[in-house]
């Protein structure tokens, strides 16, 4: 790749697209054509491209204008007209330093390179921030009298010389300034620069690293795929690992631009990154406030808007690769240099843990409290790493299992289960009943899930060992005997409320939740681990109620939990994100699927860019969503990456789930290849919690019917559904009837007709409202029906709606009326989601091979057949005819049966 342009190849590969800046360019390239203005200044700061646009430019219009280059220069920003050397080499010395003899001669110059066209003449000028001031008055005066036309870049600080940026005051040139790459515009790049999908998670890390700078962009890229960080696993683009900081890519860029800048820049670059943030005063009072004001005017380092204001380098990676390109004998002078002006520890709690990360590369003693307090900081800035390294040099025996948690955590993020297992193992006793022993003990139960250990055998080791300990005595009635709960309150340990919490949600007994639930909100102490205690409960509580067909209820006790949560921040369990998960399939549960995407959007605004470890399994919730809603093209693109992230780190145990709805999804689309690695990586996955875990199944079951078509993947649904696991579960069983029933089996209408009705939400009136007029022979009611589910936002249910009202004007030989429903039909499978051949998604698409019986069913759908007519040729049910037309269109990327023959392949 080339850097700071934008480009986009493959890793190792040159490439010429300016991807991510077509928008200035063209922009640029229409005013200079046209002359609309006589000048463009083109501003930006180190690194965003602008030099690799001017030439992108000068590319497109070098054969249409006349093209002169000059390039500012730092060494020359002081001599009168010394960028102007080339062309004023007959002057004499005593006019070379004349304003007039220097314009006729660059004029005469330009004439000859003209040689009597009528061609325009371009004078392109990148770094023009470097200009003197006596070339910028020249080359103001030729745009002026209109003898060329000026495209200068430059950086925003210090700007251009006066004379040019006069021209802008005083409208005669247009300034367009070009900005690090947004989100969109690094999508771009990474979509033409790797063959295959980048999922969301992928492009959030490294936009956030990047900064949008496209020639960090472009080194990140480099080194992360050549130490195998950034990986292709089954045609998805994965970050295996943390980017690099000093991969030989980056550390070139931060080498070359440490060798153009002075001794003393270089010297305040090396401490802002060792220390920062770090006082500005400081800098200023070691090195000089010139010195400091010439890196802020480069944007090489930024300064906080706080009091006092602080100092760091502009780019996070950047200045990482700076630290790790510094020495520990030079970083220990630097440090012993500012030491006195340092003074006290700094006032911010990530000024404070940059200190001690410094002083430990420099083999310096530091406090117990301050390791502490700076793992901790670190583990909320996403620095595992770090974190865990700080906190492993804890020695007080006091602080030690604290230390082990905070180790935990960052082993829990980085996806090393076992290892954080085997910490919280260590030290969860020892923490005793303080404000670390909820999270510490919810992070223990979370840890032994990732590891498949059964919830009944993580209670009984841990009564048992809360027994051993003195703690309680085993069982769910213990009672401490030396307890002295105040009246009303709850007697049991708080230990042993979590774990009876714990395993009622397993069981998804909301009757008995809910006892709980309102025990403990009637025993309120006003301590933080009662906040947290109840906080779980709630949370539990809602996904139960959800299950239990009463989501409304659950959403209420959900948004209860979440009243919780400003108490339980900064601490090592991921709270957050235990309820978000509960809120957001309550509102699935309801069918409002705008909700529960407005959840997940504000959830992900709020994080840190970059930071997805749970990523992974809000993608799956989403493609979920989308998956209810019938977008099955969306929702493929959806769940395949998630699946892929959730095998590197799977903090909320969902793969089962994630991988049993992606196997569906593929089988429904007919992507075979995709669909049979998928049912490995259900069948292999671990349990998961039992909620989930039927819906998982009850979804895989469907898949290998789709697969299979021999009826035992139906059978499957059917006997699943008479479980007591499921039976128990009204919302869990409708949603199993209606998977039942999208793979024709309308045996279960009347079953859906029974139990909708006790369903709570807009989802379940749905289903209700389409069995009650599904055996109706009334087209006209069917046909209502599918409006008012259309517009109701249930455009998968109005499809199957309209389907119904083409059987039934079809069996009454109304036949124009019936292909009213087919068009209408048609309409929503053209609103339910793009076509492959409109998608990003590119590893997975199929290819287009169609079964014999597609190929049949097409062929006469082709002639003009309705589905009626195919099915009575072929001696197969309607349903079927509709449902190999609806994979067929999948497969070929058409819309309706008027796109089928030229799509067709040959």
């Amino acid at each position: 790749m080339d850097s700071s342009n934008g480009h986009a190849a493959k890793p190792g590969t040159p490439y010429r697209l300016l991807t991510g800046r077509r928008e200035p360019l063209e922009r640029i390239c229409n005013i200079l054509r046209n002359r609309t203005s006589q000048a463009v200044f083109l501003m930006a700061g180190p690194g965003i491209g602008k030099s690799t646009l001017t030439e992108a430019i000068t590319e497109r219009l070098a054969q249409e204008m006349i093209i002169v280059q000059i390039h500012g220069s730092s060494s020359l920003s002081g001599v009168p007209f010394g960028v102007l050397a080339p062309y004023t080499a007959e002057l004499t010395a005593e006019d070379s330093v004349s304003p007039v003899a220097v314009l006729r001669s660059v004029w005469r110059y330009f004439e000859k390179l003209k040689a009597g066209k009528d061609t325009p003449l371009l004078l392109m000028m990148d770094d023009a921030h470097h200009l003197d001031e006596a070339t910028a008055s020249i080359v103001a005066d030729l745009i002026s009298a209109g003898w060329a036309t000026v495209l200068a870049a430059g950086r925003p600080r210090p700007g251009l010389p006066q004379p040019l940026a006069q021209l802008w005051y005083d409208g005669l040139a247009d300034r367009v300034d070009l900005r690090p790459m947004n989100r969109e515009q690094i999508e771009e790049v990474l979509s033409h620069a790797l063959d295959g999908t980048v999922p969301a998670g992928t492009i959030d890390t490294i936009w956030g690293a990047s900064g949008g700078n496209p020639r960090i962009l472009d080194a990140l890229l480099h080194d992360a795929a050549e130490r195998g960080e950034l990986a292709k696993r089954n045609g998805i683009w994965m970050l295996l690992g943390a980017l690099p900081a000093d991969g030989p890519r980056l550390t070139e860029v931060v080498v070359k631009d440490m060798l153009r800048r002075s001794p003393e820049e270089q010297e305040v670059l090396k401490l802002v990154a060792l220390a920062g943030p770090v006082s500005r005063k400081v800098i200023e009072d070691t090195f000089g406030a010139e010195v400091v004001r010439t890196l802020l005017d480069q944007q090489m380092i930024v300064e906080s808007s706080g009091i006092p204001a602080d100092l760091r380098i502009w780019n996070s990676v950047f200045g990482e690769a700076l630290r790790t390109s510094i020495s520990v004998s030079r970083s220990l002078q630097l440090l012993e240099k500012i030491r006195d002006q340092l003074g006290a520890a700094p006032e911010g709690s990530e000024g404070r843990m940059r200190a001690v990360e410094w002083a430990l590369e420099c083999g310096l003693k530091i406090s117990d409290p301050e390791l502490l307090e700076a793992a901790g900081t670190a583990l909320v800035h996403s620095r595992n790493r770090s974190s865990r390294t700080i906190a492993a040099k804890v020695t007080d025996p006091d602080l030690v299992p604290r230390a082990q948690a905070v180790q935990a955590r960052a082993l829990f993020n980085e996806g090393d289960f076992v290892g954080a297992a085997k910490l919280l193992d260590g030290c969860w006793l020892q923490l005793g009943n303080g404000a670390w022993a909820v999270p510490v003990f919810m992070l223990r139960a979370v840890a032994h899930q990732a590891l498949g250990t059964p919830l009944a055998v993580f209670a009984a080791d841990s009564r048992e060992a809360l027994q051993g300990a003195g703690a309680m005595t085993a069982g769910p009635d213990a009672v401490p005997p030396d307890s002295q709960a105040a009246p009303g309150a709850s007697a049991r340990p708080w230990q042993e409320c979590l774990l009876r919490l714990l395993e009622l949600g397993e069981a998804g007994s909301h009757q008995a939740l809910e006892a709980e639930v309102q025990e403990l909100r009637s025993s309120r102490t006003g301590d933080g681990m009662d906040d947290a205690v109840r906080a779980v409960g709630l949370a539990l509580l809602a996904h139960s109620l959800a299950s239990a067909g009463r989501a409304v209820q659950g959403l209420d006790t959900a948004l209860m939990a979440a009243s919780e949560l400003p108490s339980l921040q900064g601490g090592v369990f991921f709270f957050n994100e235990f309820v978000l998960g509960r809120l957001v399939a309550d509102y699935l549960a309801m069918g409002e699927w705008d909700s529960a995407e407005r959840e997940l959007a504000n959830y992900a605004a709020g994080q840190p860019r970059g930071v997805a470890y749970f990523g992974g399994s809000l993608e799956v919730l989403r493609g979920y969503s989308l998956l209810r809603q019938g977008r099955m093209e969306r929702a493929y693109q959806t769940l395949l990456p998630a699946v892929e992230t959730l095998r590197l780190n799977d903090p909320l145990q969902m793969f089962r789930f994630g991988s049993g709805l992606a196997f569906y999804v593929a089988a429904r689309l007919g992507d075979a290849a995709q669909a049979s690695r998928l049912e490995l990586d259900y069948k292999d996955s671990p349990q998961g919690s039992t909620g989930d875990g039927l819906l998982a199944k009850a979804y895989a079951a469907a898949a290998s019917e789709y697969v299979a078509h021999d009826g035992k993947g139906l059978a499957s649904l059917h006997t699943l559904a008479t479980t007591p696991e499921v039976t128990t579960r009204a919302g869990t069983l409708l949603e199993l009837l209606a998977l039942c029933w999208d793979l024709g089996d309308h045996s279960v209408i009347p079953l859906v007709h029974s139990l909708a009705g006790s369903v709570e939400g807009r989802w379940a009136a749905a289903m209700l409202t389409l069995a009650r007029h599904w055996e109706s022979a009334d087209a006209d009611s069917i046909m209502d029906t599918a409006a008012m589910l259309e517009g109701a936002g249930f455009v998968n249910l109005a499809r199957e709606a309209y389907a119904r009202s083409n059987t039934v004007l079809e069996s009454s030989g109304e036949r124009r009326r019936a292909r009213q429903a087919v068009a209408l039909r048609e309409k929503c499978d053209h609103e339910l989601g793009e076509r492959f051949r409109e998608g990003h998604f590119i590893a997975a698409a199929p290819s287009v091979h169609l079964t014999r019986r597609e190929q049949d069913i097409v062929e006469l759908a082709v002639q003009g057949l309705t589905d009626r007519e195919i099915a009575q040729k072929l001696m197969v049910s309607v349903r079927t005819v509709e449902g190999h037309l609806y994979r067929t269109y999948v497969k070929l990327g058409v819309r309706s049966r008027d796109e089928l023959a030229s799509a067709l392949p040959h």
